[in-house]
C-alpha cells in the first residue's frame, strides 16, 4: 500500500497552511486567547460577534475554502474527496492551533444548514457526558434539534470554552470513527508543531556559550518529540486509507500521546520561559489535554483494540 502523498494532496495541504499562516497567525493566535479570557470572566459569554474565540469570518472562508464540505459529493455542493484529505487539512488546522468545533462543524455539512459553507458553528456532545465545548458560540448542536441550556464551567483550555448541560446527551456514535480520527490529525498537527518550536528555540537559546541544542539531554527530547509524532502520522495516515475501527483508535492513541508528551518535552525544552503567559507552548499542551477527552478517550480506545486482539487470537486458535 502506497501511503505517498499525492501531488493533488500537497497542494491541498499548502493552500490550507497558506490560508491559515495569512489569517490565521500569532498575532491572531493571541487575540483568540485574549477574547477567550474575557468570554471566561463573563461566565462564558461570547457576548455578540466578535466576543469569544471562534472568528466568524475566518470560520466561512475556511468554508468557501472547502473545508468543512470537503467530503460531500460534488453533486450535493461538496468536494468529493475523503478521510485522507480531510486528515491533511485537520493535522494542517492543528499545527496552526486553530480554536472552535471543526470537527462537529465538518461532520455536520450536510446535515445542519450552514454547517458547509461555514456560515453555521456547530459543536457536539463529544466528550462523553455533559460536557460540551464553545456552546455560547454555537449555532447548532450535531444530532440535536436545537441548542440545549448550559452553565458555563472553567476550562484548562482558554480556547475551548466549555458548558455542563442537563438532561439528554445527543448520540455522536454515528459520527465516532470519523470524529476520532479527524481529532487525532488535530493532535498529530499539534504534536508536529511543538517539535518545530523545540528544535528552534534549542537552536536559538544560549547556556554556557553555545545553543542549548547541543546538551545531549535536550538533543533526546528533540529527538523523542519527533518519533512519537512520526509513528502517530504514519498511523493517522494509515487509519485515513483503511477506516479500520481498530486502527482508527490506534491512531488516536499514538496522536494524543505524541501531543501530550511533545507538549510536555517542548516546555522542557524552553525551561522556565515555556510556562510564561507570552509563550505559546503551553497552549499546545492545553489543546492537547481537551482533545484527548474527545470523540474516543485512551481507555475506549484500549478497551476496543483489546476487543479486536481478542477476536483475531480467538480466530486463530478455531
Amino acid at each position: 500500500m502506497d501511503f505517498r502523498l499525492t501531488e493533488d494532496q500537497r497542494d491541498l495541504r499548502a493552500g490550507i497552511r497558506d490560508l491559515l499562516a495569512g489569517r490565521y497567525g500569532r498575532e491572531a493566535l493571541r487575540e483568540s486567547v485574549s477574547r477567550g479570557a474575557a468570554a471566561d470572566d463573563r461566565g462564558g459569554a461570547a457576548a455578540g460577534p466578535g466576543g469569544g474565540v471562534v472568528d466568524r469570518r475566518l470560520w466561512r472562508e475556511l468554508g468557501e475554502a472547502g473545508f468543512f464540505s470537503l467530503r460531500l459529493p460534488e453533486s450535493e455542493g461538496g468536494v468529493g474527496l475523503g478521510l485522507p484529505e480531510a486528515v491533511l487539512v485537520f493535522e494542517e488546522a492543528g499545527r496552526a492551533l486553530l480554536p472552535g468545533p471543526l470537527v462537529a462543524t465538518h461532520l455536520a455539512a450536510g446535515v445542519v444548514p450552514g454547517a458547509a459553507s461555514g456560515s453555521a458553528v456547530v459543536t457536539a456532545f463529544d466528550l462523553g457526558g455533559p460536557l460540551v465545548a464553545h456552546l455560547g458560540e454555537a449555532d447548532a448542536v450535531l444530532g440535536s434539534s436545537g441548542l440545549p441550556a448550559g452553565e458555563a464551567v472553567r476550562s484548562v483550555d482558554p480556547l475551548t470554552p466549555l458548558w455542563r448541560c442537563a438532561g439528554e446527551v445527543p448520540s455522536v456514535s454515528g459520527f465516532l470513527e470519523a470524529g476520532a480520527l479527524l481529532t487525532a490529525a488535530l493532535q498529530l498537527g499539534g504534536a508536529l508543531r511543538t517539535v518545530e518550536l523545540a528544535v528552534r528555540y534549542a537552536g536559538e537559546r544560549e547556556q554556557f556559550g553555545q545553543p542549548i541544542g547541543g546538551f545531549q539531554a535536550v538533543k533526546h527530547l528533540c529527538a523523542d518529540m519527533l518519533v512519537r509524532a512520526e509513528v502517530a502520522r504514519t498511523a493517522v495516515y494509515a487509519a485515513a486509507v483503511t477506516a479500520d475501527a481498530a486502527e482508527i483508535a490506534a491512531a488516536k492513541l499514538l496522536a494524543d500521546e505524541a501531543a501530550v508528551r511533545g507538549a510536555r518535552d517542548c516546555l522542557q525544552v524552553y525551561g522556565g520561559m515555556g510556562f510564561t503567559w507570552e509563550a505559546d507552548v503551553h497552549l499546545y499542551l492545553k489543546r492537547a489535554w481537551v482533545r484527548a477527552e474527545q470523540w474516543r478517550t485512551a481507555a475506549r480506545a484500549e478497551e476496543l483494540l483489546a476487543a479486536r486482539l481478542a477476536e483475531e487470537a480467538g480466530a486463530v486458535a478455531g
